[in-house]
């Protein structure tokens, strides 16, 4: 486990727990207490946690791990995830990316298609997402036309999220939206831990073609607070080669065209 993926572990532990112990933490992660203090003190210099005595307790925000402690979290499958998904894209396309370390990884492979890169008199893509990260990392493709939608800043996600967001996705179609999800339920549908991420991204499902949900295998069979969308929905399930064989077949008794890459 390198130094990305502690502080991530740590943040997920103390936001079951509410509180941990420096000693304790030592033993379960296999390294020095040394290194677990200075683990936690990081942390909490971004505020993330708030040090105590031998230990730490959760802040504010851990219940929803910030995208950049995110990031490292089952990063080959997402990176295999996304290069599937990307392959999905077609010139002219108008393409729908919501908040998330999967789909800022889809952005990332959409935007190193060479065959997508050609310039012509006319952007080659149109990409509308809600997440400010997404819009930063393809602003700089000469070839992408970038729609970013109203709403105001979560720092958790990047995603913009409320009302002021729903009156441009009134007016637009997406034919195909990438969606990341926190937790998807072949039974009962897509979910979100926010309310706030979960209503753009239900408006953002109502207003596109096809519909592919891009995520990990440990976010299968499972629901979180706020539901997206049912699966009905959904029209495609990519996710990597752990997910369950059982929920998978689930899937697609659902409808869903589930890809296992």
């Amino acid at each position: 486990m390198n130094r990305h993926e502690r502080l991530s572990t740590l943040l997920d532990i103390v936001g079951q727990r509410e509180r941990i112990d420096v000693d304790e933490m030592a033993a379960e992660l296999g390294v020095s207490a040394a290194t677990i203090r200075r683990d936690l003190d990081q942390l909490a210099g971004q505020q993330l946690v708030a040090r105590t005595r031998g230990g730490a307790v959760a802040s504010n925000v851990t219940y929803d791990l910030p995208l950049r402690h995110k990031s490292a979290r089952h990063a080959p499958e997402k990176q295999r995830i996304s290069a599937a998904a990307a392959a999905l894209v077609r010139p002219g396309m108008v393409v729908g990316l919501n908040g998330g370390t999967t789909t800022t990884e889809v952005a990332r492979a959409i935007a190193t298609r060479t065959d997508l890169a050609e310039r012509g008199e006319h952007p080659s893509l149109t990409v509308v997402t809600n997440a400010l990260n997404i819009a930063n990392e393809l602003i700089i493709r000469p070839h992408v036309k970038i729609v970013v939608t109203g709403g105001v800043a979560r720092q958790q996600s990047f995603e913009l999220t409320g009302p002021l967001g729903t009156r441009i996705l009134d007016e637009i179609a997406l034919d195909l939206l990438f969606l990341g999800v926190d937790a998807i339920d072949p039974a009962s549908g897509a979910y979100a831990h926010h309310e706030g991420e979960a209503s753009i991204n239900r408006l953002m499902t109502s207003r596109a073609a096809r519909v592919a949900v891009v995520a990990d295998s440990s976010k299968l069979g499972r629901r979180a607070f706020a539901q997206i969308c049912p699966c009905s929905r959904v029209d495609a399930l990519i996710t990597n080669e752990g997910a369950d064989e059982e929920l998978v077949s689930a899937f697609r008794g659902e409808g869903a065209q589930v890809q296992v890459v």
